[in-house]
């Protein structure tokens, strides 16, 4: 797993681009720059003109321990059953990491990499964006920013967007004109090309360990003063709106929450570190662990988002109380694992609901039952564990990182092959397909209210004056990028004269 709060970082909330811009029947590939040009390469500029030169060309790409050719591949490197790439180094596609600090090889800022079917070099050095033989960008979401955004956008280039983290992070990406923006996407969403849904699932053993506290001793902690209930957040102001939701619950039914938001009860002291308390720490853990309900609710709400937040009560024994994912079913271990708060009209009900279960030890001992083998039941939540090839935590498997870095390899040579058969024969190739993602490939809605509609909070709820503008302000900064590269403009900085000019044609009705 990648080492980053599971809330993620707010100050990026800016995407770069791709390339062709189709939606449905509207196409913008004759007034936009094609990433899956059928000649690769297009005469940009000076910086690409380097690229003529085998000896410029390596010579800037250099690492800083000045690696020579030989040096450099005889660094260990894992192949593929089916690579038999022979090429040396100097005829391999360049793979620019953007977010330097991602770049998933130690040391050096530059890798060859021998994939299932191809090679490629890999590098953090972005003196090689404009190379002709950097065939591909890989952009990590939550760190990009689009006044950043590395511009001209060669047309020989393909863009891969790496997101695995919280929607709330960079709504650009939730647009039409920002995921369309993008060749090649590892999302969460399962309809991205190289999905992470069930990054936060180490395992289907992890859902089968037995509980961790009985339901005998649940009930005697539930006599010693613990409520039902447990919430524990210290990340408040979130798009989901999760603590107005459980604010409301907690008039109904009696809930411990811990951390900063709505803090009923005090941690432990020997909790009260920060990083005890959000990672799976022994005492955190069995801590938890007491609680019959675990009030699970994402900072951001969209479909297949779901994090430890709901894979780790179920780990331990315990029912989470969730809301986050509209599709949470489709990945549960049976019918019966999860209570569901939107399945509920109200808090109240919901709350009614809850003491019925905490009174009834029977009917609360359902929700356990698939800890057992024979009661998992969803054969796609199987499905999906056992073909995906990366792992967590599993030193057998390739990590995502390295694993979506090689997919956008061998999808780039294969895509440079196509160009070159059908240069060569265009009369018995057929030129590459283009290829862009779409709202499948993430596409979160608006957010909403935690409790209630939205026309019947105060103009000055802090809520309404940040998610909602920052949901559709994002759209700006999308449809300002987007045009950006359609005027092949040089400087990422004229974004906001983009953004001024879009609306000041909308106010003339010219949009």
């Amino acid at each position: 797993m990648i080492t980053m709060s599971v809330e993620g970082r707010l100050g990026a909330r800016l995407v770069p681009c791709c390339v062709p811009l189709c939606l449905g029947l509207l196409c913008l590939l004759s007034t936009l720059p094609c990433s899956w040009s059928q000649d690769p390469l297009i005469n940009v500029g000076d910086p690409m003109d380097i690229g003529d030169s085998v000896d410029a060309d390596r010579g800037a790409f250099q690492p800083q321990s000045a690696l020579s050719d030989m040096e450099f591949s005889s660094v260990a490197s894992y192949r593929g059953p089916g690579n038999n790439d022979s090429r040396g180094n100097k005829d391999l596609p360049i793979l620019l990491w953007w977010s330097a600090g991602l770049f998933p090889h130690f040391p050096g800022d530059t890798e060859r990499i021998d994939c299932h079917t191809s090679s490629c070099l890999v590098t953090r050095n972005r003196k090689v964006q404009l190379y002709r033989r950097t065939s591909s960008i890989i952009f990590y979401g939550t760190d990009f920013r689009a006044y950043e955004a590395p511009l001209p956008r060669p047309s020989h280039q393909t863009w891969a967007l790496f997101h695995e983290e919280s929607p709330m992070n960079n709504y650009v990406l939730s647009h039409s004109p920002g995921i369309r923006l993008f060749n090649y996407t590892a999302t969460f969403r399962r309809g991205s090309d190289y999905p992470l849904t069930l990054q936060w699932l180490p395992s289907l053993e992890y859902l089968l360990q037995p509980v961790a506290v009985s339901l005998e001793q649940k009930n005697h902690w539930r006599r010693e003063g613990l409520a039902p209930v447990m919430y524990m957040q210290s990340h408040c102001d979130v798009p989901s709106d999760r603590d107005r939701y459980v604010q409301n619950l907690m008039k109904y039914i009696e809930v411990d929450s811990y951390g900063k938001c709505l803090n009923s009860k005090p941690l432990p002291q020997y909790l009260e570190d920060t990083s005890t308390a959000t990672g799976e720490d022994a005492g955190f853990m069995s801590f938890t662990a007491r609680y019959k309900f675990h009030l699970a609710l994402e900072n951001g709400l969209c479909q297949d988002y779901m994090t430890e937040k709901l894979w780790r009560p179920l780990h331990q024994g315990c029912v989470p109380v969730y809301r986050g994912s509209s599709s949470v079913a489709d990945w549960m271990p049976n019918d019966l694992s999860v209570i569901l708060i939107d399945d509920f009209p109200s808090p109240q009900d919901l709350a009614k609901f809850l003491k019925a279960l905490d009174e009834n030890d029977e009917e609360y001992a359902k929700y356990l039952q698939f800890k057992k083998p024979s009661h998992v039941t969803n054969v796609g939540l199987l499905e999906a564990l056992e073909s995906r090839e990366w792992g967590v935590n599993d030193m057998s498997k390739p990590n995502y990182l390295n694993g979506f870095e090689c997919y956008v390899c061998d999808q780039e040579n294969t895509r440079l092959a196509a160009e070159r058969a059908y240069r060569k024969a265009p009369e018995k190739s057929p030129p590459p397909q283009p290829k862009m993602a779409n709202n499948s490939h993430m596409g979160c809605p608006l957010p909403t209210p935690g409790f209630g509609d939205r026309q019947d909070l105060h103009v000055n709820d802090s809520w309404v004056q940040m998610w909602p503008q920052d949901y559709w302000q994002s759209l700006d900064q999308a449809e300002g990028l987007e045009s950006l590269i359609r005027h092949n403009e040089v400087d990422p900085a004229l974004l906001w004269h983009h953004i001024h000019e879009m609306a000041m044609r909308r106010a003339r009705g010219q949009a």
